[in-house]
């Protein structure tokens, strides 16, 4: 996918998103109010429809076809495959279960979204997952995670997992990562935007 189809799909998926947020608070209080009684949690499962950075909503699509904008903050997590992401690492057609709580005021938002089925799953079983070789600077590290951020070049930026059993020396590499080093490494990318390390070089 280019660069251009890339930007096309994520304004797309934010047109939908902010267009939706308008009534978002009370389609979520209709669907949640009862349930969580103004106290509480409760979840919500459906498909991601996008991510709305600027209103800090995230749209999720019930079975129902009913979508509904739920908040989010820097406190929210995402989890998949037992690692945590940022809320922007969701794709459209991600499966979630998201964990809704009461903000009060008639606000919703969502403290924990579990990935249960990566839209990439279907393309990555196909044969896509080859070994390649990757470079750029690093721009953020996340060590509690086993992740980082590297930019490629024109301001394009992927992040870079280390993989579920990586190698001693890939551990000692990682360690040693610093902000604006210049890195190389064999990796497989799961999507246009993550990459899983293989070993660094």
């Amino acid at each position: 996918m280019t660069v251009l189809e890339r930007a096309t799909r994520t304004a797309l998926a934010g047109v939908a998103v902010i267009a939706m947020s308008a009534c978002a608070n009370s389609q979520l209080g209709n669907v949640l109010g009862s349930v969580l009684g103004g106290t509480g949690s409760t979840q919500l499962s459906g498909t991601i429809q996008g991510v709305n950075t600027q209103s800090q909503q995230v749209g999720i699509t019930q079975s129902n076809g009913q979508t509904i904008g739920v908040g989010y903050d820097n406190q929210t997590v995402v989890l998949y495959q037992n690692q945590n992401y940022p809320v922007t690492a969701l794709e459209m057609g991600d499966q979630v279960i998201a964990n809704i709580r009461d903000a009060g005021n008639g606000s919703y938002y969502a403290d924990t979204i579990q990935v249960t089925q990566s839209v990439q799953n279907g393309r990555a079983s196909n044969g896509s997952q080859s070994v390649q070789s990757f470079q750029g600077t690093v721009r953020q590290i996340d060590y509690q995670n086993g992740m980082f951020t590297i930019n490629t070049g024109a301001g394009y930026e992927i992040t870079v997992s280390m993989p579920f059993n990586p190698r001693q020396q890939d551990v000692d590499y990682f360690r040693r990562l610093a902000r604006g080093q210049t890195v190389r490494f064999y990796g497989v990318a799961l999507n246009n935007e993550r990459i899983e390390l293989r070993q660094f070089y």
